[in-house]
């Protein structure tokens, strides 16, 4: 789990960079292959609340033009594709794409490598910086480009107990 909730506080369109992706690994260790990332921007907490976690109240093709939300640089998206074998990935925001983008080139760049994309991820300010395991389960749809997803992670050292 990548926090760059303390950038995105400051900029509602910030793009999520690979000096963000660098610096947690210089923190906390090169991303594993296999990896499922999560991106935290703290936007999560503003699900109830429309206004804030699009940047308008507008709906529809009336409001596109005025979506303003973080999400992951092209340019990152398209160095995780180079350098990163990772699974999937994931953050708390309406896409993975920032919510001015006009061309989705990071949804592009990452479907095109076969990489999972997760959004609307909620909870995930209570996942530590690596270790959880990720279980996600989508609804099925034929022919579909996407679906609703149950998704649930397992903490590290956590244990069932009924």
């Amino acid at each position: 789990m990548i926090d760059v909730s303390s950038q995105c506080a400051k900029n509602r369109d910030y793009l999520i960079s690979t000096d963000d992706i660098n610096n947690w690994e210089h923190q906390h260790g090169r991303i594993p292959e296999g990896s499922i990332i999560i991106l935290y921007t703290g936007f999560e907490q503003y699900w109830n609340d429309h206004l804030r976690y699009t940047g308008t109240l507008k709906k529809g093709p009336e409001g596109i033009a005025e979506l303003h939300f973080p999400g992951l640089s092209p340019d990152a998206a398209s160095w995780i594709v180079r350098y990163k074998k990772i699974n999937a990935i994931g953050l708390d925001t309406p896409s993975i794409d920032f919510g001015q983008s006009k061309d989705f080139q990071t949804h592009r760049i990452l479907t095109s490598a076969g990489i999972t994309i997760y959004e609307n991820l909620t909870n995930i300010s209570l996942l530590p910086s690596s270790g959880s395991y990720i279980v996600a389960l989508p609804m099925k749809i034929k022919g579909g480009s996407g679906a609703p997803l149950r998704i649930v992670a397992i903490l590290p050292d956590s244990t069932y107990n009924p």
